[in-house]
């Protein structure tokens, strides 16, 4: 096989127009399953990152949108193997227009920066968000975004609660995983607030001092509350996110139903592609047979070349995935797993065999029909 690759590359590009615009059809297919496939990956397949791997999230059993008491806190840092726990009372409101979309949150400011140790952030901008009540943080491509600088005030208009918030931007942190995120104090919050909304939040991010110790510390955190008049759920946070995912409907179902449309797709590519290739090389094969080509051989050249021009698109859709990727790692991120989405090696190996076996699938049928037409009858062939 090896000896009949320049055969095969001479065959690939004798329709310059045709082969160019099947490896440009094949790139865009695989382009697009290969960003599905890194999509599925980073949702449900990749570890979290270490510091995730130790955070679990404690909300409301019944929904997220009902609030936990103020003082679940302390029962809960009593549990044993919990290292930190944090307030969290998510604000949303809106910033100038409602279509500037990020997380608003208020948070804990003594522990904030403790327990998130892969928050980057200068130690006075620490020390000016845990001192200066209406001093807030913002993630750096969050900050960038809006061109928001240090000193920089900035206003929420309440929507869940009846306030509005006047922030003072003290620092900015880098976060690999969570880019769109802004951070206040709580405290500043609830002394806005009227007395019947304070001292509740709509959940706790809780760390554990080993991953081995979550599903323990899950269960210990539900177990206390069992018999209160408010119930926990705790999940491990990456968990706890695609929650909010699944109230989209059945992602995983939507996900696999494009791949898919798209392998199908790329099939009836293919198979067009090597079906006009069959029929026009008839009486080439006829040729080939005289000068001793088995019909294993010429096969062979037919699938080669099918393979070969689904390795190119494949190259060309992997590259266009790595350009995709980055451009939407920068974008504003709701949902914080795709943050980390990549096209690792192991998925462009997958994405590469999936393309050169589907196409060598689709090709399999017109070329074995050519391969074994008779000599004489392949001779006399014309279209």
């Amino acid at each position: 096989m090896v000896g009949f690759l320049p055969f095969i590359i001479k065959n690939s590009l004798r329709c310059k127009r045709r082969s160019l615009l099947t490896v440009v059809s094949a790139a865009l297919t695989l382009c697009l399953l290969g960003m599905l496939m890194a999509m599925y990956n980073a949702l449900y397949v990749a570890d979290a990152p270490a510091e995730q791997a130790l955070l679990m999230v404690t909300r409301n059993r019944i929904s997220p949108a009902i609030k936990l008491p103020l003082e679940y806190e302390n029962r809960i840092r009593r549990v044993p193997g919990v290292q930190q726990v944090l307030a969290l009372q998510y604000f949303g409101g809106t910033y100038k227009d409602p279509r500037n979309i990020f997380g608003r949150y208020a948070v804990d400011r003594k522990r904030l920066f403790a327990m998130h140790a892969d928050h980057r952030i200068s130690p006075d901008q620490r020390l000016a968000f845990e001192t200066e009540k209406t001093g807030a943080v913002a993630a750096k491509g969050l900050a960038d975004r809006f061109g928001w600088r240090i000193g920089d005030r900035i206003t929420l208009r309440g929507d869940f609660f009846p306030v509005t918030v006047d922030l003072k931007l003290v620092g900015t942190f880098e976060n690999a995983q969570d880019n769109n995120v802004l951070l206040f104090g709580i405290d500043y919050l609830f002394d806005l607030l009227p007395e019947r909304l304070r001292d509740r939040v709509f959940a706790f991010e809780v760390q554990a001092d080993s991953p081995a110790s979550v599903p323990r510390i899950s269960h210990e955190i539900d177990e206390l509350f069992r018999n209160a008049p408010v119930r926990t759920r705790t999940e491990a946070e990456h968990v706890y996110q695609l929650t909010f995912l699944s109230m989209l409907g059945n992602v995983k179902g939507f996900l696999a139903s494009i791949a898919l449309a798209l392998t199908f797709t790329l099939l009836l590519i293919t198979a067009n592609t090597m079906a006009m290739v069959a029929r026009e090389r008839v009486r080439e094969v006829g040729v080939l047979k005289t000068l001793g080509f088995s019909t294993v051989n010429i096969l062979a050249l037919i699938l080669g070349e099918s393979a070969f021009l689904a390795l190119i698109g494949g190259a060309f859709g992997c590259a266009l995935d790595e350009v995709l990727i980055s451009f939407v790692s920068r974008l504003p991120v709701v949902i914080v797993p795709l943050s980390g989405m990549n096209l690792n090696g192991l998925l462009v190996g997958m994405l590469l065999l999936a393309g050169v076996t589907i196409s060598v699938a689709s090709a399999l049928i017109p070329a074995w029909s050519a391969a074994r037409t008779p000599i004489l009858e392949a001779l006399r062939f014309s279209d």
